[in-house]
């Protein structure tokens, strides 16, 4: 005669034989070429929505004293392509469009009138190297309130002079630590560093802060996301 195991502690043996495979499960999927960039980009896609839903607007990235900054020739230069687009500073201006009750062209002359904010603030890029610098501009929220952006909508899409271009979602763009950045280290933007303008997040990896910005549009719907985002990249990446 066999041994009898109750109903209810057979189930509760099969559940947990159940637990213990579907790690295996998990990794024989990805075994399966077809499956592994479907079962990527969702992982990727749960984890930015997580993000999405951890983010606080309050809550500040690190500060440091100016005895930790780096050096600013130690500060690295990274383009996705080249060092200097050849902005024309003297013709450059910010088209604004999109969900605001002033489109337009902005001058840098008009960004730098408003509030001017400097933090000395860590700059981590996804190669796996960080820096302390040093920025100043102002509050991307102080920017947004000048031009009547409708802060209901989910983004703020860059486009940049180099054809890099980028997206925000609007927690991060209205957080009080996310710059239009004209300056580093007290001086003026240097081509190699985005100049004239560019994004400064601290509370971002470092391709979401892009350079040579040329364009800003306040929308609910994104026809591109990021450059390195289109190529498989986490569309959040917070820090």
């Amino acid at each position: 005669m066999g041994l009898r195991i109750p109903q209810r502690k057979f189930k509760s043996i099969n559940r947990r034989e159940l637990l213990k495979l579907t790690p295996m499960v998990a990794l024989g999927a990805f075994a399966i070429p077809t499956l592994q960039k479907p079962l990527l980009k969702a992982g990727l896609g749960f984890s930015d929505w997580a993000s999405g839903l951890l983010f606080r607007h309050g809550h500040l990235a690190p500060t440091f004293a100016d005895a930790h900054v780096t050096p600013f020739n130690k500060f690295p230069i990274n383009d996705y392509d080249v060092d200097d687009p050849e902005v024309d500073f003297d013709q450059w201006n910010l088209t604004v469009a999109g969900a605001v009750q002033k489109p337009g062209n902005y001058t840098l002359a008009k960004v730098q009138n408003l509030p001017k904010v400097t933090q000395n603030t860590r700059h981590v890029c996804v190669e796996g190297w960080d820096v302390i610098g040093n920025f100043g501009g102002t509050r991307l929220s102080d920017f947004l309130k000048m031009i009547g952006a409708d802060t209901t909508s989910r983004f703020v899409f860059v486009e940049c002079a180099d054809a890099y271009y980028e997206s925000l979602d609007m927690a991060t763009a209205l957080h009080p630590q996310t710059l239009l950045c004209y300056e580093m280290y007290g001086q003026p933007l240097t081509r190699e560093h985005g100049a004239p303008l560019r994004l400064q997040i601290p509370t971002k990896i470092g391709y979401k802060q892009a350079k040579y910005l040329t364009s800003l549009k306040v929308t609910n719907v994104l026809q591109k996301v990021g450059y390195w985002e289109d190529q498989g990249y986490s569309d959040f990446y917070g820090l």
